[in-house]
């Protein structure tokens, strides 16, 4: 089958889930909250950034965070998910894609997210490297579905190809014909 053209936009989706543990601080997007309790997991358990890794990493049909940073490696055990999310970019930057923007949802009974998503949102976009007004951040109460005990995040992402650098701009401009 011929190389077909890169598509000029990807979309990206990704979704991750962590249950409270006492002990251990509560990382979202990468700032800490006050909270008594943490996200349990084999790194420091960042849902929101989590799922946005695996939206970036889908998008361009790479392998899934689980595959690129295994639970069972211990050098992982502890890590700051902001290493994972920087990976993420990286493959997407040498896929020829940059980030255009960045929706989620995190759905949590607790903490309650509508005072720290300001700050949230600020700090995804400058770890995304795009203005905080290309991130979404929404948060949502899980009632009824029983998660009560859990934070879940949902991440989707638009992807756009890099413009290459036209030699054109650096013709000269055509000039008017003379009269």
């Amino acid at each position: 089958m011929p190389d077909l053209p890169q598509p000029a936009l990807r979309i990206g989706y990704g979704w991750d889930s962590h249950e409270f543990k006492a002990g251990i601080p509560l990382k979202i997007g990468g700032i800490t909250l006050p909270y008594d309790k943490g996200l349990g997991g084999h790194s420091d358990g960042d849902v929101l950034l989590h799922a946005l890794t695996d939206a970036l990493l889908g998008a361009i049909a790479a392998p899934d965070i689980g595959s690129l940073f295994p639970p069972s490696d211990p050098q992982w055990k502890g890590a700051d998910s902001v290493v994972f999310l920087r990976t993420a970019l990286e493959r997407v930057a040498a896929a020829g894609y940059e980030l255009v923007n960045v929706d989620s949802t995190l759905i949590l009974a607790a903490p309650k997210i509508g005072s720290h998503a300001a700050t949230i949102r600020k700090r995804v976009a400058e770890l995304c490297g795009i203005s905080a007004d290309r991130v979404g951040i929404k948060a949502k109460t899980p009632e009824g579905i029983g998660t009560e005990g859990a934070a879940i995040a949902q991440a989707t992402v638009l992807l756009a190809k890099k413009e290459r650098a036209s030699s054109s701009k650096h013709l000269p401009t055509k000039h008017k014909k003379q009269r």
